[in-house]
Order: C-alpha cells, then structure tokens, then sequence
C-alpha cells in the first residue's frame, strides 16, 4: 500500500529534511489539495488508487485541525471553458481539453464526499496547478493571519508541490505531510518530497504532526 512506503521515504529524504519547524498552531491554516471525486470516486476520469489510500490520513489531518482551531481550506481544480481558461494545463492534458475532465458543474469536479468541506470552510477553485495562481487564496490567509501552512492532498509533485513553493515565495512556512499526499507513482512522490524538504518545506508524517497540534 502506499502509506507503507512511508518509513522508507522519511528515510530518503532525511539528509534534506533539515529546517524542520515547530507548528504555530494559532497562526496555522490546513489546506487541502484537490482532494476531488475525478480522481478519487471509482468512477472518476483519472481515478487513481494511491490516492484513494490516503483519504484515511487526510481526514485525520482535517479532523484534527478542526478540533484544535486550526481553519480548513480546500482548493478544488475545474474549468468552465478550456478553450477561454485552460491555458497550458488544457493543453497539456488531453481529457481537460476536451471537456471531459474537471469542468465546472460536473459530478467529477465536486469535493470528494467523505472528505467534504464544513458549512463554514472555504473552497479555493483553480485554473492551474499552484492554488496561489489567479486566486484569492494569499488574501484570505493574511486576513486569518495565518503564517504556517500545512498541506496535504494530490498530486504530490504537480499541484501539491507547485502551490508549497509558490507559498514559500510568499514567505509561509511550509509543512508538507508525506503520507497524506499521494502521487501517481512512487518515484515521482519521493522526488517532489527531496525537492521540497531540500528548500521548500518542512516535510513531516501525520503522527509528527499531530504531535504538534
């Protein structure tokens, strides 16, 4: 399973995963990262297993933010016209462009059910991969004052990792949760997380963060 492999990456990216950083818990905000019924609900276009695996950990992640405060964001990508909004995701992405996948008002585009948003928590949608791309999203967290970003969701190495370096930029402090984020494969996953932990973020397992919580 792909939650197994956890141990084994943490152990990968130890020489990398240097700046670790203490969560400032009333200053934190969790966001969840495209955690949508096209790649999580079997009959999804781009259904994938390795993020089926993680929705036990994410919700962990969620379920403990919640208790202790820490507000919940979640970014969703979907298009209304990818011929006007798609840009270079569309083009790179065959079944975007064809307006099979991701398109608002489709079942597929929608939050995944068992992981839906609460009444009160806001929903980021996207055109790109970064959640910081052409969003509110940087206005909504300097107005929480938030300065700790917790992330978790898919793809790891595209959307995931675009938006912790884009929010790097910003000067957030980065933490990445390794095993509830999920990738199409393995290798792309520990990639990303290297990448990361070397000079994005502080990359971290759910227990450690809950630790911190």
């Amino acid at each position: 399973m792909w939650t197994d492999m956890t141990a084994e990456w943490m152990r990968e990216i130890e020489p990398y995963n240097l700046h670790k950083m203490t969560l400032r818990k009333k200053k934190a905000c969790l966001l969840v990262v495209d955690m949508q019924n096209e790649f999580l609900a079997s009959s999804g276009m781009d259904f994938f297993h390795n993020a089926e695996e993680i929705v036990p950990n994410v919700k962990r992640v969620i379920t403990a933010c919640r208790r202790a405060g820490v507000p919940v964001v979640y970014t969703g990508h979907r298009h209304e016209d990818p011929a006007v909004d798609g840009g270079m995701t569309a083009e790179w992405w065959p079944e975007i462009k064809s307006g099979r996948c991701l398109i608002k008002g489709k079942k597929g585009a929608e939050i995944f059910g068992p992981l839906a948003p609460g009444k009160d928590e806001r929903v980021i949608w996207k055109q790109r991969y970064s959640a910081f791309y052409n969003t509110d999203l940087e206005a909504a967290l300097r107005g929480m004052g938030v300065t700790d970003l917790i992330i978790a969701g898919i793809l790891t190495n595209v959307c995931c990792e675009t938006t912790a370096r884009d929010a790097f930029m910003r000067d957030f402090r980065v933490f990445f949760v390794a095993d509830a984020t999920a990738s199409s494969e393995p290798d792309l996953h520990l990639a990303a997380l290297k990448n990361l932990a070397y000079a994005f973020a502080y990359v971290l397992t759910v227990d450690s963060l809950l630790k911190q919580m």
